[in-house]
């Protein structure tokens, strides 16, 4: 969340074009309402000026009226995604406004100023916001939607049906549910007169084993134009190790049975790119030698100038990894979704047993919260993180609660949207970058100095 935001992302398209290098920028298309309404609270031109660009004047100004420099932070905090399931019709379709508008702030912003492409990354574990998301992105001249965290087969039929302003549909995992689809229609919040032709942007699969490509390749409800296959080094969220083993530090051990087969992947006859310690002209150069178009890089880039990571953050972490003292481990628990998530060791983080242990349990943002059938048969949501006796109140098993982190407001403090609450901070294992783009401990960096690395 907020990382590789707008800005991060322009800045990589903008250092492509001006190097000549094929380079994609991508920004991250978590938790989009949340930042946009925070930038406005805080009086950001930029948001400000992208807001005025935004195609139904009447909703932007309606956005600007609520957020712009709002000090009533109890009354002005952007909805719960819960809200598009069981809130009035007015609460969602004020949530989907602001979702659409958030994602089309992002998009044009980080497209503004050159025409290198830009991508947005989402989780389909986080399926609440979906629909008014892809759309929103749409509407901003997005060019690459790429998801992992899950099986997406659903993303590339929504994305036909919006390129034709058409109403789509989404299955929500609901557990003890068969079935719960969400249904959105472009032609409720875009009048007629207001419409612009919209363009099908690529979408891209992050996997982790080819057997989950050839599913996507032949059985996707739409074209699928390619993969990322990401190692269990990446930072983030990480696809589970077949085996239930964990090693003396407490990480999932991944075997042969996880390895992809790349050739198989390439026999799919799509592009795919290598992800999870490629940071380097000479992992580039071996990723095309097997086959790929190229690599996806991560790291690096969240610890660059215009990354969305607070000055702390950054400043710490560049002075370890530069030292070789930044220890990143894999928890197989901490994150809500059930995912391994890499997690970097930093005092005064929630990876700080003393700072996580005085935590308090909350959920205010609710973006990885799990699905399930109330016992009246409707929709709830839960969360191993939240409070532990409402989580049991839930039909949660108070097993699945321990070790858990809430990611969503760990996340968002790491990037300055949630400053009282303590941080969390993901990384990928391979920091060996650090040296390559610093002359010292103290020194800073540009994605500049990144892609002119890479391309050495």
């Amino acid at each position: 969340m907020g990382v590789s935001s707008w800005k991060l992302a322009r800045a990589v398209a903008e250092a492509g074009e001006r190097l000549n290098k094929p380079v994609l920028g991508v920004v991250s298309g978590i938790g989009l309402a949340i930042t946009m309404v925070n930038r406005l609270r805080q009086g950001d031109r930029n948001t400000k000026r992208a807001l005025g660009a935004f195609c139904v004047p009447e909703i932007a100004q309606e956005i600007f009226d609520r957020y712009w420099l709002s000090a009533d932070r109890s009354s002005r905090l952007a909805p719960k995604p819960e809200v598009l399931v069981n809130g009035s019709d007015e609460r969602k379709a004020e949530i989907v406004r602001l979702l659409i508008v958030a994602n089309f702030l992002e998009i044009w912003l980080a497209k503004e100023g050159h025409t290198n492409p830009i991508g947005i990354n989402y989780l389909e574990k986080v399926q609440l916001p979906r629909l008014p998301e892809i759309f929103g992105a749409m509407l901003g001249g997005v060019d690459y939607v790429l998801m992992g965290a899950g099986i997406p087969n659903q993303v590339p039929e929504v994305l036909d049906k919006f390129a034709d302003y058409k109403e789509a549909s989404y299955r929500l995992d609901v557990e003890g549910s068969e079935r719960y689809v969400m249904v959105f229609d472009p032609k409720t919040i875009i009048p007629e007169e207001y419409r612009k032709d919209l363009r099908r942007p690529n979408f891209l699969a992050i996997v982790s084993h080819h057997a989950l490509a050839q599913v996507l390749a032949h059985k996707a409800t739409g074209e699928v134009n390619g993969f990322v296959v990401e190692g269990p080094t990446a930072g983030g969220h990480n696809a589970p190790a077949r085996g239930k083993e964990l090693n003396e530090r407490g990480e999932p051990v991944y075997g042969e049975r996880d390895k992809p087969d790349l050739a198989k992947i390439q026999d799919l006859g799509r592009p795919f790119w290598l992800a999870g310690g490629y940071a380097s002209s000479e992992e580039l150069k071996e990723a095309k030698r097997v086959g790929a178009a190229g690599i996806q890089v991560g790291s690096v880039f969240a610890l660059c100038d215009e990354s969305g990571l607070r000055e702390d953050i950054k400043q710490e972490l560049r002075r370890k990894s530069f030292a070789g003292e930044l220890q990143v481990l894999a928890s197989p628990v901490a994150s809500p979704s059930g995912f391994p998530f890499q997690v970097v060791q930093m005092e005064g983080t929630l990876s700080d047993p003393i700072v996580y242990e005085k935590r308090e349990r909350d959920c205010t943002l609710g973006y990885l919260v799990h699905a399930y059938k109330t016992k009246r048969g409707r929709i709830g949501f839960r969360c191993p993180a939240e409070p532990i006796t409402a989580y049991v109140r839930k039909g949660g098993d108070v097993e699945h609660a321990e070790g858990r982190v809430c990611l969503c407001e760990g996340l968002a403090a790491a990037v300055g949207h949630a400053p009282n609450k303590p941080s969390i901070v993901t990384l990928g294992k391979d920091l060996s970058f650090a040296p390559n783009v610093m002359s010292n401990p103290d020194d800073t960096y540009s994605a500049e100095d990144v892609i002119n690395f890479i391309f050495s």
